[in-house]
């Protein structure tokens, strides 16, 4: 009897093994972080600064915005509009219809000087649940896409890089056909485009050092920390090249704690945005987040105002990712 519990005991080790190598990325021992100057902690500040009237203008002014607030969604949609339109970007609309009501991403391009036909996508859904004014979700993740254009709009790149927001994320389009990302997706492996990085902006306004207020879905409990201050890489296992390349950039120039995951997809929470439509039409994708449900308290509830925001840690996980993705932009 001792020798089939020990034996039993020795597969479940296994397992969790094979499990955690699938799982875990870790290229923190091969990694230098940086050094936080007074320059750069003065450029996190002036981001912040930035960031937060997006965040406040969606999350507080507008709030709701779904296909049942109609005129809320629109409200959103020309905020975004305006904004690039103000930054010097010609913004592209593609336009499609759920049940005889017109819906739409909103699309800009900075296209790449040595290699245009590589595609690195940045995308943010600018709906809420309903019931939810979305600061966090997902007006934390518009704010950055806003500000990274602002970054972007001048530098010369070699890859073309692609800025979309999406609509249509949330329940009850989540996982259906009708997901504006899912629209996206598929006209982009129609037209025969080469998307070599899709990265999707989630919920990454909310961080905590508090011990225990950080949860996760069997088996990540065994394997990451339990305080929710870091910024989390997800993707699937075809992914996961991009998930080490987009690490390895990320640390190298933020001071910022951050975690990796690439494994299966049918795990609870890795699939829970629009990168899920770009892994359906074989794109190679990611997910950056805060973890949402396993950490924010206020997830898809009323409370989910500006207010709730943790504004400081916001803009130093967005100063990392702006630099991360110019370098999936222009890879040396």
């Amino acid at each position: 009897m001792r020798i089939w519990v020990f034996s039993g005991i020795l597969v479940v080790l296994a397992i969790l093994a094979v499990i955690g190598y699938r799982v875990m990325i870790d290229v923190k021992p091969d990694v230098t972080r940086p050094t936080m100057t007074p320059a750069i902690r003065a450029d996190i500040a002036a981001l912040e600064a930035r960031l937060m009237p997006h965040v406040r203008m969606l999350g507080g002014t507008i709030g709701q915005r779904h296909l049942a607030r109609p005129n809320e969604l629109q409200a959103a949609a020309e905020y975004i509009r305006k904004t690039w339109t103000d930054q010097g970007f010609t913004v592209k609309t593609e336009a499609f219809q759920v049940d005889g009501r017109p819906c739409e991403n909103l699309i800009i391009e900075l296209r790449g000087v040595g290699r245009p036909q590589e595609i690195v996508l940045v995308g943010a859904h600018y709906d809420t649940a309903p019931g939810t004014p979305g600061a966090n979700d997902n007006g934390s993740g518009v704010a950055l896409l806003l500000e990274m254009s602002r970054a972007f709009r001048q530098a010369p790149l070699q890859r073309t890089l692609r800025f979309v927001a999406f609509t249509n994320e949330e329940p009850p389009h989540f996982f259906t056909e009708d997901m504006g990302s899912r629209v996206h997706a598929r006209n982009a492996r129609q037209r025969g485009e080469a998307i070599v990085a899709m990265v999707s902006l989630e919920t990454i306004g909310y961080y905590s050092d508090a011990s225990g207020g950080q949860s996760y879905p069997f088996p990540f409990g065994l394997l990451y920390p339990s305080a929710g201050n870091f910024l989390a890489v997800v993707g699937n296992l075809p992914s996961r090249p991009l998930a080490i390349d987009f690490l390895r950039a990320f640390m190298a120039v933020s001071d910022f704690p951050v975690e990796g995951v690439a494994t299966f997809e049918m795990l609870p929470g890795i699939n829970w945005s629009d990168h899920w439509s770009f892994w359906k039409e074989g794109y190679p994708a990611l997910m950056l987040t805060d973890t949402a449900p396993f950490r924010y308290p206020h997830y898809h509830a009323p409370e989910d105002i500006p207010d709730k925001l943790t504004p400081p840690a916001f803009a130093r996980v967005g100063h990392g990712i702006i630099q991360a993705v110019r370098h999936l932009a222009s890879p040396r």
